[in-house]
């Protein structure tokens, strides 16, 4: 899927999106992901299971296991791990997690951003995408979902 990007800057007018939206992480060659948008979390998390830190080159890459799809095998991948936080779940719980930096894309607009590994298992989106990556310059409309497109049918 071949998509123009364009950089986040200030002067321009904010995309708008709705509640549920496509992503693609092309850094893990992952595209099309159904995507919660969360204005209530800070940050924007990943699903992740089998979450292995390694030292590799003298750089902390984290390896970990995704399904981007219902019904599809769960597959290994390996980011550029920034740290581990704690982070606060959506039930109030403090959990530590490991932090990822990775290339995020939603509809146009392109950037390195971090997400956090949790699982995600019980939710209904393989990915959440927060605050700090929304005021890249986006427009949350929660009124209306799939704003930037339908997500393309799988025979999954």
């Amino acid at each position: 899927m071949s998509r123009s990007s364009r950089t986040p800057r200030a002067d321009r007018e904010p995309i708008d999106i709705g509640w549920v939206e496509c992503v693609d992480l092309p850094d893990l060659g992952l595209a099309n992901i159904k995507a919660k948008i969360d204005t209530g979390a800070a940050t924007s998390s990943i699903h992740a299971t089998r979450v292995n830190p390694l030292m590799i080159d003298g750089k902390l890459v984290v390896e970990f296991w995704f399904r981007a799809h219902r019904g599809e095998a769960a597959r290994k991948y390996r980011a550029p791990g920034v740290e581990q936080r704690r982070v606060k779940s959506s039930n109030g719980a403090i959990e530590l997690r490991y932090v990822i930096e990775t290339t995020m894309m939603l509809g146009t607009m392109r950037w390195k951003g971090h997400m956090t590994l949790a699982n995600r298992n019980t939710m209904n989106f393989p990915l959440l995408i927060g605050r700090r990556a929304l005021r890249r310059g986006f427009r949350v409309d929660c009124t209306r979902k799939w704003v930037l497109g339908l997500p393309e049918e799988t025979d999954r």
